[in-house]
Formats: structure tokens, C-alpha cells, sequence
């Protein structure tokens, strides 16, 4: 009896040990390289910093003839316009269009990428961090662009270059480094190329979007002296 009890209970352990083991091997994910997290967290918090320097910038510029003579700055509403439209373009290169693109982290495979809370759980083509922030820097570069030669007659205004181009261009080139540095045995977050086409991208995006909207918008608020401008 002892025997048939044994032999029972050996059959249910291999049918059990069967049955899990294959579901088991399904859901452990394969080894995936290891990143810098603090890289990471640098590179995020100078993309923040870059779109911010360029969101919070004033318009600067001098001799409207609706006002007095002189330099002048006017924070406009409006301006959350090019900032939202930034931002869903963002937000769509780093979804539907990586999903799309499928151009693997450095040292992923697209296994690997499927499965999540791993170094490879994302695809990293285009940069999403490289689009944001050099989408910041065109941005910023056409607003100055338009302020500085159709509203200023060519007066070079100094805080506006370093708001809206030198501070954006320097927090873009180390959200890069970033992005791209290898410290010890770490991987990059992305390669060359998926940098480079998050970087280009976003420059184009962000000047087409900053000289639109530096077009149609005046800098100056109209007659009277507030700062605020709807």
C-alpha cells in the first residue's frame, strides 16, 4: 500500500512539476545588459530643464511701436500652444513611433524588449530625450530668431540668447552625453544613431513650431504696461 501511495504521489509531483516548469521558463525574462541609473536620471532632468528654460522664457524685444521705447519682456498664455504641441509630438515618438521603428537599446534583442521592468523593456528609436530636448532648442532658437529681426530690428538681446538658445543648446548636449556615456561595464541608454534621430527631429519639429508661433504672435501685450498677455 505504502508502494501505490508512493508511486501516486511521484506521478502527481512529475504531471505538477511538468506542467509549471515550461510556464515557469516562459515568464523569466532572459538577462539583459546593465545601465548607469544615475546617467539617467541626468539626462531627464536636463531635458526637463532645457524645455523649461525655453517655456518660461519671456518674449524679449525692443521698440514696438504700440509701446514705449526700449527692451521689454511679456510672459504670454499663448505660449502653452507651441508647449502642448511639443509635447503630444513628444509623447508620439516615444509610443506609436518607437513601436513602430522597433530599433532595439544597445545590447537588446526584440525578445527582450518584450519583456518589462528590464534594461531593454523600451525601444530607443528615436531618442525620446534627444527629441524633447533639442525640440526645445529649435524652439527657442526660431522664437529668438523672429524677436530678435522682425521685432527688434536686429538688436541683439542677450537674455533672450542665453534663455532661448545658449542654456537650451548646453542641457541638450548633456542630455546626449547621458544618453550615449558607457561608465564601466554599463551600457548606453542609446547608440549614435537613435540619438541622432531624436536630436534632428526634434530641432526640425521644435522650428517649425517655435517660428510659427513667434510669427503670429506678437511679443508685446498692446497698449499698457502688464507683463501677462493673453
Amino acid at each position: 500500500m505504502r508502494i501505490r501511495e508512493t508511486i501516486v504521489a511521484a506521478g502527481l509531483i512529475t504531471i505538477t512539476t511538468a506542467v509549471l516548469a515550461p510556464r515557469e521558463a516562459a515568464a523569466q525574462a532572459p538577462p539583459t545588459p546593465t545601465r548607469d541609473k544615475n546617467w539617467d536620471t541626468i539626462s531627464n532632468i536636463t531635458m526637463v530643464a532645457g524645455v523649461l528654460s525655453v517655456s518660461l522664457m519671456p518674449r524679449v524685444y525692443y521698440n514696438d511701436p504700440e509701446a514705449t521705447v526700449g527692451w521689454k519682456g511679456r510672459w504670454h498664455f499663448s505660449a502653452l500652444a507651441p508647449i502642448m504641441s511639443m509635447t503630444a509630438l513628444t509623447l508620439l515618438v516615444d509610443g506609436p513611433i518607437k513601436g513602430a521603428i522597433k530599433k532595439t537599446r544597445p545590447g537588446c534583442t526584440v525578445d527582450q524588449t518584450t519583456f518589462p521592468l528590464t534594461e531593454c523593456a523600451s525601444f530607443g528609436m528615436p531618442s525620446t530625450q534627444a527629441y524633447a530636448s533639442y525640440g526645445a532648442l529649435g524652439g527657442g532658437l526660431g522664437i529668438f530668431l523672429v524677436d530678435t529681426f522682425k521685432y527688434s530690428d536686429s538688436r541683439f538681446s542677450a537674455p533672450s540668447f542665453i534663455g532661448n538658445v545658449a542654456l537650451p543648446l548646453t542641457l541638450s548636449v548633456l542630455t546626449t552625453v547621458g544618453r550615449v556615456v558607457e561608465p564601466g561595464s554599463s551600457r548606453a541608454y542609446e547608440d549614435g544613431p537613435q540619438l541622432a534621430a531624436g536630436a534632428i527631429s526634434g530641432f526640425v519639429s521644435g522650428m517649425i513650431v517655435g517660428l510659427g508661433y513667434a510669427l503670429f504672435q506678437r511679443p508685446g501685450c498692446g497698449y499698457g504696461n502688464n507683463i501677462f498677455c493673453w
